[in-house]
């Protein structure tokens, strides 16, 4: 099967060129949508501005379900900016001549390195160490010894839980979409092309849904 084609390609068949080049395409992309967003501020927002509106109050409200609406707000700009950047990388797969760059491993495990850092930090932070891991520990004082280590090996789980969902969902997409335009390149296929659509939101919307998950499980420890 050949490689897809993408524009970029023409330059160079350099994976690492590739993707840099997709990933900064799409922080340009998000950057740029912000910025019109916020480029005249109205009161009644209509056009980028309404559109970014909702999408924030979405992200807000999601996070709220989780783990309440002072604690969302709290982290609603990291997971916002995470699920636009992720939103875009992954819609750029969907036009024909790029690549969507969470198809590249280095993406996904990035920003999961990056939420299971901070939600570690932030659990330490505001639970303090003692009591942040002795949630490690479970509920029964004769288990610690078992609990701990499988705790342990569950949060670094979560680092191939968010990186090789996305990267494999993506990357299956982006083949799928290979093969359909080999199958029909003169004819345009809307019914795969909306759920690749589809698709590219769902995973951008799990990824964020994920990091408010872990955030709010690292910071609203009970004692047991």
């Amino acid at each position: 099967m050949p490689e897809l084609f993408t524009f970029f390609g023409l330059f160079t068949h350099d994976k690492t060129f590739i993707y840099i080049t997709h990933m900064l395409l799409s922080a340009g992309i998000a950057l740029l949508l912000v910025r019109v967003a916020m480029s005249n501020l109205q009161l009644v927002p209509k056009g980028t501005q309404n559109l970014m509106e909702a999408y924030i109050g979405g992200v807000l409200q999601m996070g709220a379900d989780v783990m309440g609406r002072e604690p969302a707000r709290r982290y609603l700009p990291l997971v916002a900016t995470i699920g636009l950047f992720v939103g875009i990388a992954n819609l750029i797969g969907v036009i024909p001549g790029f690549e969507a760059p969470t198809s590249f491993l280095e993406m996904p495990l990035t920003l999961a390195l990056v939420v299971f850092v901070y939600y570690n930090f932030e659990g330490i932070r505001r639970q303090g160490v003692v009591k942040y891991f002795k949630h490690f520990l479970g509920p029964v004082w004769w288990l610690y010894w078992l609990m701990f280590p499988i705790e342990i090996v569950s949060h670094f789980s979560r680092l191939v839980s968010l990186s090789f969902r996305l990267f494999g969902n993506v990357k299956g997409d982006d083949m799928f979409l290979m093969v359909i335009l080999m199958l029909a390149p003169w004819i345009l296929p809307m019914i795969p092309f909306a759920l690749l659509t589809f698709m590219a939101f769902l995973q951008a919307f799990i990824f964020m849904m994920l990091t408010y998950v872990y955030l709010g499980g690292a910071v609203t420890i009970e004692e047991h």
